[in-house]
């Protein structure tokens, strides 16, 4: 006897006890609460490290970028403008019609070029460039062409909480620049920053937080590839009604 039919294509019989799961991916084993306090102290230290040790970089950069530049005050001879410690922004000037009495520069003193000296324009003046004389050695005016002596510009300076003026006027060729800003105790936190200790303290504590999340990580993935314990055969019957 043939079997009986609508006209229409019988739906494919489904066996619904054993569905077929495309792409099952292997559950990772939880994280113990330890570890997960480990590794966001580790991250921690390597966004506080990497951050510090970025600002010591940008801080000096943003002000050459300004044409302006970062000086680190080592002597108390301003107090109470600013002290040991602090940080003086200086300009330079493109010309001697720049300065003014009152200003506060910084310097090479005559004579020197390993220590700027940051003091304030007392006086400016006007004085005959010097030579030494082959003869008797002393300091002679350099003289021109119509035997008049050459005049130099020069600044007298003095520090705030000196009673003297600088001994020596300083040429105005040897100006470094004009004070604009103090910032207050930036200069041992740029101080220390550029030193050996410094760069250390900022780079090695986060180089060796990689390092050990790396590990970490490491020893998470052998975790998580390790064979789970096989389920008992009452696990299984209980599967099995559930999908009849």
């Amino acid at each position: 006897m043939a079997a009986w039919s609508d006209g229409q294509r019988d739906a494919p019989a489904v066996d619904r006890r054993a569905p077929r799961v495309i792409g099952r991916r292997r559950s990772r084993a939880p994280k113990p609460t330890w570890r997960r306090l480990v590794g966001v102290a580790l991250w921690t230290v390597v966004i506080v490290c990497g951050a510090a040790y970025a600002t010591s970089l940008a801080v000096p950069l943003w002000f050459q970028v300004h044409h302006q530049r970062l000086l680190i005050v080592t002597s108390g001879s301003m107090a109470p403008k600013f002290d040991a410690g602090d940080a003086v922004v200086l300009r330079a000037i493109s010309d001697e019609s720049d300065l003014k009495v009152g200003q506060i520069i910084s310097f090479w003193p005559t004579g020197s070029t390993s220590e700027l000296v940051t003091h304030r324009i007392v006086a400016l003046r006007k004085l005959p460039e010097l030579r030494s004389d082959g003869v008797t050695g002393r300091m002679v005016p350099k003289l021109n062409d119509s035997g008049e002596p050459i005049m130099k510009s020069y600044v007298v300076t003095k520090g705030d909480a000196n009673a003297q003026p600088d001994v020596d006027a300083t040429p105005v060729t040897r100006i470094r620049g004009v004070q604009l800003a103090v910032h207050k105790g930036w200069g041992w936190v740029l101080q220390w920053a550029g030193s050996a200790q410094g760069r250390a303290a900022m780079l090695v504590p986060p180089m060796l937080a990689l390092a050990t999340l790396e590990l970490l990580a490491i020893g998470d993935g052998r975790r998580n590839r390790r064979p789970r314990p096989a389920r008992d055969e009452n696990d299984r019957r209980v599967d099995e009604l559930l999908l009849d």
